[in-house]
């Protein structure tokens, strides 16, 4: 028992050496202020949106752009119909965008449809055509004044923006409110913090925009993990590319609800990040031992908590076969895993407890609901454990999540109450 505490004793620091700059980063939103943007100027957008079967949300989506405050004669949308087998294209036509479509069983993924969207507008469009690029999913809304906000932070220098991420269903249950209370932390103490600090930031997903130069530079969209999104990031961080964060640009996406279609969604993402750092990891390495902060904070965020943390529980479960064998009491054998889980619980309900608190009038529920999935956000989060250490051997393919919160940007801040 004495070898187990003294392991666990030996991860905790190492944890405490890897991730006590995320804590030291809850600080910064409250005593670092922003600098006032440079001059700010017009620029031409594509919006580009990848949609497969999305007929009962993509409205929406459309209808939120065209509301934006930002200068619509600037903004063409773009939908890519991915595999549809519904509607989607044909709303998505009705309501002023233009579709392309693509049919391939064979290259699935998000990646794949940016790729052929792109090269429809390249063969379609001049170079020059547009500056940049927004990158949406088709279940997202924006804020009226989105495109406005995010055009401040690309007119300041940045080539690649990301933006703050909010959730339509928070108070549906346990699951969307652990998605969508980590999206919200992400925003504002990971993201806000090295926007403020002068670091990278991470592209999550959805809600980001790139410059010409950078599709350019990369010649085209060539990033096709299971976590492109991730991808993205860690190639331009690595190549030097420092992506800014636009906090005023709040847009919302549809969190999952089933535990089923979380755990594959999750598991996916899981296995991405290996791929992610198996394909990077040397470079993410070598820049930081060059002093890049960026590069540091990348792997850190990627690779070594959740390698850390099955490894700690593998031991402590040997521990506690070894300490039965041994004929200790079931309560001592148990105390180390048991002293470990607690210690995650109480971690991770601190950062919840925080980021609930500060980002209150954001969050979109009930009183109850917010103080009661601040509870069970760890519980969200330890459920990471098995679905990690499963995809260290499991395949994952592309899976697609369905959508059909079919909510207005109103229809989201109007359940505060609900």
């Amino acid at each position: 028992m004495v070898i187990i505490k003294t392991i666990n004793l030996i991860i905790g620091l190492v944890f405490f050496a890897c991730y006590s700059y995320q804590f030291f980063f809850i600080s910064i939103p409250f005593i670092k202020k922003p600098k006032p943007h440079k001059e700010i100027k017009p620029h031409k957008y594509a919006i580009l949106i990848p949609a497969c079967n999305e007929e009962l949300v993509i409205k929406q989506l459309l209808n939120s752009i065209s509301n934006q405050t930002y200068d619509s004669k600037l903004v063409t949308v773009f939908v890519i119909a991915d595999n549809c087998t519904d509607r989607t294209a044909q709303i998505a036509e009705e309501e002023g965008a233009i579709v392309y479509k693509r049919t391939n069983k064979n290259l699935i993924g998000k990646g794949y449809a940016l790729e052929c969207l792109l090269q429809n507008i390249a063969k379609n469009y001049p170079s020059d055509a547009f500056d940049g690029y927004f990158v949406f999913d088709a279940d997202n809304i924006l804020g009226e004044k989105y495109l406005e906000e995010m055009n401040k932070t690309f007119s300041d220098g940045y080539e690649i923006v990301t933006s703050y991420r909010n959730s339509k269903n928070y108070g549906d249950n346990w699951i969307s409110a652990g998605y969508a209370l980590w999206f919200l932390r992400e925003s504002k103490y990971l993201n806000y913090p090295r926007f403020l600090l002068k670091t990278s930031c991470a592209v999550s997903g959805t809600g980001f925009m790139f410059s010409r130069e950078i599709i350019e530079k990369s010649g085209g969209w060539n990033y096709f993990l299971l976590t492109e999104d991730i991808e993205f990031t860690v190639h331009n961080v690595v190549g030097g590319e420092k992506i800014g964060f636009s906090p005023k640009a709040i847009f919302y996406d549809e969190q999952p609800t089933k535990f089923s279609q979380s755990w594959n969604q999750r598991m996916r993402w899981a296995r991405g990040y290996l791929q992610v750092y198996r394909k990077y990891g040397r470079k993410m390495i070598k820049g930081t031992f060059k002093g890049s902060f960026s590069c540091f904070d990348m792997s850190m965020t990627i690779m070594p908590a959740i390698v850390l943390t099955v490894f700690d529980l593998f031991v402590n479960l040997i521990g506690v076969v070894l300490a039965l064998s041994l004929k200790y009491p079931v309560l001592i054998a148990f105390q180390p895993i048991a002293d470990v889980l607690i210690s995650i619980y109480l971690t991770l309900f601190i950062l919840g407890f925080v980021t609930t608190v500060t980002e209150w009038k954001n969050i979109h529920t009930s009183i109850f609901k917010k103080i009661f999935f601040a509870l069970t956000f760890p519980l969200f989060m330890l459920t990471y454990i098995p679905i990690s250490f499963i995809a260290l051997f499991k395949k994952t393919k592309w899976s697609h999540i369905e959508h059909n919160k079919a909510l207005t940007l109103e229809e989201i801040k109007c359940q505060d109450n609900k």
